[in-house]
């Protein structure tokens, strides 16, 4: 079964075969249905107006619930990128199709127009998934993977008064390391917040399991919303990165928690203390306590970074503002210029501080960096080429971050949009660049 869940969503043979049988299956529905009672020439004249009347009502229907999701629903603080909304479009253009068909179609033809509905939907749904970056393989969509990484188990936690580990600067492994890291999985609880969250996933690299460990610096990860702290690592292929950065760098790497600040795959905290829940408190309080206390880390917080991608990147720049003492640098994948529930500003304020707007703005990034300095901080920020509203959100944040005195690192990611590629690409660099705050060599 290995080979099945191997299966690579994003590209290769089944990438390919999807695109093969889509455009198969959206040429039969454009073909005009065959009817004894209609000449070939009006038949294919009155067929071509319905196919035209389809694509134009797809596009209507796609654009309308879109605008009513993000406008009036709040469903989503930003628009979804235009790819994504143009693939939505045969999809509906086919079912509308299909429904014009079945009138006068005998019980072959109607399984056949079925069959060619359904490949259309499979083809836009293959190519929106791939936009994304999310769900690489099978295992990844079924997550069986990821039900097998196993609970964080006692004697890989930090012993009562157990120092942090020797000096990593010039570090050198006593005996055999582990091939690659490995990941665990853990509940962070929200002790002081009331957060109820899902579980937490660890890496912890090869050096972690050496005779003589050194203090190893410590990532925190925050993935997109809607979504879970799952998605770095399908997604985000995170286990990949680090594997291969420890590789070449004797063992070494951060250790890497990924904690959850929502609670659900579809609820928005902001990251923030506010009506909604306290997110800010979970992420400043709970979850450090619990790192430094629970795993065998440096707990100089000078070597501590948080990072995140989309939701998750906007709520590192967020702790990377408000709490320097704890993450010390920031990497934001895709990140807003400010949190948010809803594309318009008001409805989040009503949502998080009815009433307070000053209590909202002030806890902003952009608020806080016009009062504050960061001269020790970094901040490493990137956004897909071809995700304008991102790129500009980068260029704000970017030019913010360096007046406050971060030290700061801007990449438009070639080639990209708003996926999970934005990260991916650049994962490697944003780890060098943590080594270079940090003053390691690795």
């Amino acid at each position: 079964m290995d080979w099945l869940l191997d299966i690579r969503l994003t590209d290769g043979p089944l990438y390919a075969a999807a695109l093969v049988l889509g455009v198969g299956g959206a040429a039969y529905l454009l073909v005009p249905p065959r009817r004894a009672s209609e000449g070939a020439l009006l038949r294919i004249r009155a067929w071509a107006i319905r196919v035209f009347i389809a694509v134009a009502a797809a596009f209507v229907l796609v654009a309308t619930v879109h605008w009513v999701m993000i406008n009036v629903l709040a469903v989503f603080p930003a628009d979804i990128p235009d790819p994504v909304l143009l693939w939505f479009v045969p999809a509906v253009a086919a079912v509308i199709l299909g429904i014009l068909r079945v009138p006068r179609s005998s019980w072959i033809h109607y399984g056949t127009g079925f069959l060619a509905v359904v490949l259309v939907i499979l083809l836009s749904t293959i190519q929106i998934n791939a936009y994304f970056g999310l769900n690489r393989t099978v295992s990844d969509l079924l997550g069986t993977a990821l039900a097998r990484i196993p609970a964080l188990e006692q004697n890989l936690m930090r012993h009562t008064g157990q120092p942090d580990g020797v000096p990593l600067q010039g570090w050198k492994a006593q005996g055999e390391l582990p091939a690659g890291g490995a990941l665990r999985k853990s509940a962070i609880p929200g002790t002081l917040s009331g957060m109820n969250a899902r579980d937490a996933y660890i890496y912890l690299p090869p050096a972690y399991f050496a005779a003589n460990r050194p203090a190893l610096p410590v990532l925190v990860l925050v993935a997109g919303q809607p979504g879970g702290p799952a998605d770095w690592l399908t997604g985000g292929a995170l286990r990949g990165h680090m594997d291969s950065f420890a590789a070449t760098h004797g063992g070494v790497s951060p250790v890497v928690v990924i904690p959850d600040p929502n609670g659900s795959q579809s609820a928005n905290t902001m990251c923030m203390d506010s009506r909604i829940a306290k997110a800010d408190t979970y992420l400043s309080q709970d979850v450090p306590h619990w790192i430094s206390s629970t795993l065998a880390v440096d707990t100089n917080h000078s070597h501590w970074a948080i990072g995140g991608f989309s939701f998750g990147g906007t709520c590192a720049v967020q702790m990377g503002t408000r709490h320097p003492h704890i993450y010390a640098d920031v990497l934001g994948f895709s990140s807003e210029a400010e949190p948010a529930i809803a594309k318009e500003r008001q409805k989040t304020i009503d949502a998080a501080f009815p009433g307070n707007p000053n209590e909202f703005t002030k806890q902003t990034p952009l608020e806080i960096m016009k009062h504050q300095r960061f001269d020790s901080h970094g901040m490493y920020l990137t956004a897909g080429q071809n995700d304008p509203e991102f790129v500009a959100n980068l260029r704000t944040l970017a030019a913010a971050a360096q007046d406050a005195g971060f030290t700061v690192q801007a990449h438009v990611v070639e080639h990209t949009g708003h996926s999970w590629d934005t990260s991916s690409k650049r994962f490697t660099d944003a780890l060098q660049f943590l080594g270079t705050q940090w003053g390691l060599t690795w």
